[in-house]
C-alpha cells in the first residue's frame, strides 16, 4: 500500500487443464510475474486453480490430490523473490476431511489457509460429494506445500498495513456472507476465488452481488472466476474478473475471451477507513468477534505513475447520458417536493425570485415553475424580477426577460443603479472605488428589494446561489447569501449547468428553448463591475477564483473522500490531464482551502435547502465546522508540495 493509501491488486484468469496442475502452476506463474511487473501487491487465481474445478470425483483421488499438493509448492517457491502475496485455490486434505481452499503465500512462505464456508449441492453443483465445509474452524494448523500454516474460516491477513479476508464462490450468494464478518474484524479487501458456470442473466445478477457486497462492508471486494480451457461437459465458464469499491465497480475482465487476462486496480484504502469512520452504523457492530490476523511485510514492487484507476473530473455529473438525465430528473423532483413542503407548511401562494439570465438563478426559477404545477397553483404567482445595475449586460437582461415570459411567470423589473448610487453617497463611497463595498452593495440592495416584495406579496424569497459558491463563500454575505429557502444549495455548479441542458432538452417551447441554451453558454459572473466597451461581461467569476470543475472536483474529495491536499493534487493531475497542469491546479487548490476555510462563518448562516446529493454543506446537516477553524495544517501540507 502507498503513502496515499492505494492498494494495487489484480483478478487473474489463466489457461487451465482440468486436472493438469503441472500446466496450471506454470500459467499461475507467469500470470504471478506480469502482475509483479505492473505493480501488483496481492493477485488472486480462481476457486481450485490448482486442478481446476471441473475435476468431479477425480478431485477424490489422492494421485491428483499429491499432485496438486506438489505442483503448489512449486508454485510457492518459483515466487519467492517477487513482491506480491498470491491467494491460489487448491483441495486440502485436513483430517479425515477435503476442503475447497484459498492458500495465501508470499516470499516463498505460505501465510495461512482459508476453506470454503458454504458448499452447494443443487443444480449443477455437487460440492457435497467432495469437499466439508470449513464453517466453525478457527484456530487449527493443516499441511501444505511442505509448510505448517494457520487454518480457518475467520482467517484475515495484514501485508504492508492492508487487511484482507477471503472467502469461495458461493459464500458470496448467502443470506450471511462470510465476508461481513471479515469485514467488521477488520479486512478492507476481500478477495472471492470462484468458479461459477455461466447462464443467461447470470451475470447482470453477479455484478450486482459484488457492487452491492462491497458497499455494505465498505470494502474492496475482487471477484475472480474461472476462465477458457475450465468449460466441460456441460458447463461454460467465460472468466469474470471483477475489482469493486464500495458499490462502484472500478475494473472488469472481458468475458468469454481466449486469452488470459490479468484485471488490475488501485483500490484506495484511505478512503474505505474514512467511510468507515463516519458511518456510525458500521462501527456498531465492528470486531463484535474474535480473528486471527496474520501479518506479513513485503519489499515494494515496481509502482506506476498512473494509477490503475478511473479518476473521474466531474465526480458529481454522470458520464453516462441516461444515467445523467435520470439524476437531472431525481434532483428537479427533490428540489421541488423540498420547496413544495415549504410552500405548504408556510402557506405561502407566491413565491419571489431574482431572475439575473445567469445559470443559478435560472435553474432556481425552473425548480420553483416545477413546484408551482406539482402544486397545482397559478404560475403568475411566481414574482421574478429583473435588477439591472451597473454590470448588467444587455445579454444577460434580455435572456432573464425572455425566460420569464417563456415560462409564464409575473415579471417585474426594479433597476438599482439610482438606489446605489444615492447609498454610496450616504455612506461616502466614491463610486469609482471599485472595492468590495461596490460590488456588495449592489447584492445587499437586490436581496433587499426581494425580501421587501416577498412581505408586501405574502410570499417567499427562493434562494438562487449553489454549492459551489457556498463553499468558496462567493456570496455577499446576507446578500445573496440569504434567502427564505435556498432550493440550489446542494446542487454544484458543474451539476447546474446540466441540470439547466436537460430542462432545455425537455422544454417543448422552441423560443424557451433557445434562451436556456444561451443561458449555459454566457459566462458565469455576478455583473457587479460595468462592462467592457463592447458591453460584454467584464467579471467572469472563473478568472478571478478558479475554474469551476476544479473546485467541485477538490469539494468532492475532501468532503466526500476525506483526502488531503497532497492526495487531491494527485488525483487531479490524472484527472485533468492535458487541461491543467500541475501549477494551475496547485494554485487553485490553495485558493479553494484559503476560501473553504475563511468563509465557513458564511455557511454557518445560510438558510434551509433541501440536500440533493451526498455532498451538503448545511451547519444543520453535513457539515458541523467552526466559522473559526484554522487552515494551516491544510496550507503546510500544500506549501510542501
Amino acid at each position: 500500500m502507498d503513502n496515499f493509501g492505494f492498494l494495487k491488486v489484480a483478478a487473474a484468469v489463466p489457461h487451465v487443464r482440468i486436472a493438469d496442475c503441472d500446466y496450471n502452476t506454470g500459467r499461475m506463474e507467469a500470470l504471478a510475474e506480469e502482475a509483479a511487473r505492473r505493480g501488483v501487491e496481492i493477485v488472486a487465481f480462481p476457486e481450485l486453480s490448482v486442478t481446476a474445478y471441473t475435476c468431479g470425483d477425480l478431485v477424490l483421488q489422492p494421485t491428483l490430490l499429491d499432485a496438486a499438493d506438489e505442483a503448489l509448492e512449486r508454485l510457492v517457491r518459483a515466487t519467492r523473490k517477487l513482491p506480491l502475496t498470491l491467494i491460489a485455490g487448491a483441495p486440502l486434505r485436513h483430517g479425515s476431511a477435503l476442503y475447497n481452499c484459498a492458500v495465501v503465500f508470499t516470499q516463498g512462505k505460505v501465510l495461512g489457509v482459508v476453506p470454503k464456508t458454504y458448499i452447494p449441492n443443487y443444480g449443477e453443483f455437487y460440492e457435497n460429494r467432495w469437499f466439508a465445509s470449513g464453517a466453525g474452524i478457527s484456530d487449527e494448523r493443516i499441511v501444505v506445500a511442505g509448510h505448517e500454516a494457520d487454518f480457518g474460516a475467520d482467517l484475515t491477513f495484514e501485508v504492508n498495513g492492508a487487511e484482507f479476508g477471503i472467502e469461495i464462490c458461493e459464500d458470496l450468494w448467502t443470506a450471511v456472507p462470510p465476508s461481513s464478518q471479515l469485514a467488521l474484524n477488520g479486512a478492507k479487501v476481500i478477495f472471492n476465488l470462484s468458479a461459477s458456470p455461466e447462464a443467461a442473466g447470470k451475470h447482470a445478477y453477479l455484478r450486482q452481488l459484488v457492487a452491492q457486497q462491497s458497499a455494505r462492508t465498505i470494502a474492496a471486494y475482487v471477484y475472480c472466476s474461472a476462465g477458457f480451457g475450465e468449460s466441460t461437459t456441460d458447463l461454460v465458464f467465460a472468466g469474470n474478473g471483477i475489482v469493486a469499491e464500495n458499490g462502484t465497480i472500478l475494473r472488469e475482465a472481458e468475458r468469454f475471451s481466449p486469452e488470459e487476462q490479468l484485471v488490475v486496480a488501485d483500490v484506495d484504502i484511505e478512503r474505505l477507513e474514512f467511510e468507515r469512520r463516519r458511518n456510525t452504523s458500521f462501527r456498531m457492530n465492528e470486531a463484535a468477534t474474535e480473528n486471527t490476523v496474520i501479518e506479513m511485510e513485503i519489499p515494494e514492487g515496481l509502482r506506476g505513475v498512473v494509477l490503475d484507476r478511473d479518476i473521474d473530473p466531474m465526480p458529481f455529473v454522470p458520464k453516462d447520458e441516461t444515467h445523467r438525465n435520470e439524476r437531472c430528473e431525481e434532483i428537479f423532483r427533490i428540489q421541488s417536493h423540498g420547496l413544495a413542503q415549504r410552500m405548504v407548511h408556510t402557506r405561502a401562494e407566491k413565491a419571489v425570485i431574482g431572475i439575473s439570465g445567469g445559470l443559478d438563478s435560472t435553474l432556481a426559477l425552473l425548480v420553483t415553475v416545477r413546484t408551482f404545477d406539482f402544486l397545482k397553483m397559478d404560475r403568475a404567482g411566481i414574482i421574478g424580477i429583473t435588477m439591472p445595475g451597473f454590470g448588467t449586460t444587455d445579454r444577460t437582461y434580455n435572456n432573464a426577460l425572455e425566460l420569464m415570459r417563456g415560462l409564464g411567470v409575473t415579471i417585474r423589473e426594479i433597476p438599482i443603479r439610482d438606489a446605489c448610487t444615492q447609498h454610496f453617497q450616504d455612506i461616502g463611497l466614491d463610486p469609482t472605488n471599485r472595492s468590495a463595498a461596490y460590488e456588495n452593495a449592489q447584492a445587499r440592495e437586490r436581496t433587499q428589494i426581494l425580501m421587501d416584495v416577498a412581505n408586501m406579496e405574502g410570499g417567499l424569497v427562493i434562494g438562487t446561489g449553489d454549492l459551489s459558491e457556498l463553499a468558496l463563500g462567493w456570496a455577499t454575505y446576507n446578500g445573496d447569501q440569504m434567502s427564505m429557502y435556498g432550493v440550489n444549495a446542494s446542487v454544484p455548479k458543474t451539476l447546474v449547468r446540466h441540470l439547466v441542458k436537460w430542462a432545455a432538452d425537455t422544454e417543448k417551447d422552441a423560443a424557451t428553448r433557445a434562451t436556456l441554451l444561451d443561458i449555459i453558454d454566457t459566462p458565469v459572473s455576478p455583473e457587479l463591475l460595468p462592462a467592457d466597451c463592447d458591453g460584454k461581461i467584464a467579471q467572469k467569476t472563473e478568472d478571478l477564483v478558479g475554474p469551476y470543475e476544479l473546485h467541485d472536483f477538490y469539494l468532492y474529495n475532501f468532503l466526500r473522500a476525506g483526502y488531503g491536499p497532497a492526495k487531491i493534487l494527485l488525483l487531479a493531475e490524472q484527472a485533468f490531464e492535458g487541461s491543467y497542469d500541475r501549477a494551475a491546479i496547485l494554485k487553485w487548490l490553495t485558493v479553494f482551502f484559503r476560501r473553504f476555510f475563511s468563509q465557513q462563518f458564511k455557511r454557518s448562516a445560510m438558510p434551509d435547502g433541501p440536500k440533493a446529493g451526498s455532498v451538503s454543506l448545511s451547519p444543520r446537516g453535513d457539515w458541523r465546522m467552526p466559522s473559526d477553524a484554522s487552515a494551516a495544517a491544510w496550507l503546510r501540507e500544500l506549501e510542501n508540495l
